[in-house]
């Protein structure tokens, strides 16, 4: 029997203030810590292997002691350009140029690329794809006993979405939907088509009120809270501000990809996630 959602709305107030973001050809390496965090951050390349024998390129970053670990799934086309050396030609995403933020507030991240930098663009919600995702659940969970998470930003919601409404009972601590695709676009998908009704585990929708992506409306967070019926623990977070670096709204340095509020925007998620770990 399904059971209507426990929906908190919280607001956070980000001003747009100047942060360093890592460049499009970052190559993997130890980061400089903040003074008093963990100094132990390393970034590694895994192949994960797939049931049809094929494999999906992994990039894995992580504090020395993590408290918690995040599946990471970009938007737009999913292709990070993530070569074996750790090299990474499409680095802008938001849940990529941020992975050392993550660090710092003490969650390791998991990236996965595409296979062969093929598009994810109207795949997202396919069966082909939740086994992708619960594929990284279960490689997080071999990485030690902490939390795992789920997190999805613009097209890859869809993808957090579908992966968790296909997980095994009890393997994820929460799942996080930041500027969700909620309207029909190009890719023929957004959060509603891929199984919203069947995420049990905890959810914290993101939504910021400066974002003009056409696909991503922040007006209807709220609408996709209420469609994780069968979780008890829904929160919706509204945040505002960011600047514009890209042409496009619905690109990655614009409000929808939170460009200029990602610390603000990262601690806000991370005291969430805080709860849950």
């Amino acid at each position: 029997m399904r059971h209507a959602p426990r929906l908190m709305i919280a607001m956070l107030t980000c001003l747009a203030l100047p942060t360093a973001v890592a460049r499009a050809h970052d190559r993997p390496r130890q980061a400089t810590a903040a003074p008093g965090t963990d100094t132990g951050r390393t970034e590694r390349i895994f192949n994960l292997p797939q049931q049809d024998g094929a494999s999906v390129r992994v990039l894995f970053a992580t504090p020395g002691k993590p408290r918690g670990m995040i599946i990471m799934l970009p938007g737009g086309a999913g292709d990070l350009g993530l070569e074996p050396d750790g090299r990474i030609r499409h680095g802008d995403n938001f849940v990529v140029r941020t992975r050392g933020l993550w660090n710092q507030r003490g969650y390791a991240v998991i990236i996965p690329d595409t296979r062969e930098h093929a598009s994810l663009r109207g795949q997202c919600g396919s069966s082909a794809y939740a086994r992708v995702v619960t594929d990284l659940i279960a490689f997080a969970h071999k990485q030690g006993p902490q939390a795992v998470f789920v997190l999805g930003t613009s097209q890859g919601s869809i993808a957090a979405v579908n992966g968790a409404a296909h997980a095994p009972a009890g393997s994820l601590a929460g799942v996080v939907l930041t500027e969700s695709v909620s309207v029909m676009g190009g890719s023929r998908e957004t959060v509603f088509s891929a199984g919203p009704q069947n995420i049990q585990a905890p959810v914290l929708v993101v939504a910021n009120r400066d974002d003009r992506c056409n696909v991503a409306p922040p007006q209807a967070a709220r609408q996709i809270a209420l469609a994780m019926t069968a979780s008890r623990d829904v929160h919706v977070l509204m945040v505002a501000g960011g600047t514009t670096r890209s042409r496009q709204a619905c690109g990655s340095r614009t409000p929808h990809g939170y460009f200029g509020i990602e610390e603000q925007v990262i601690d806000a998620i991370s005291a969430w996630l805080d709860t849950h770990a």
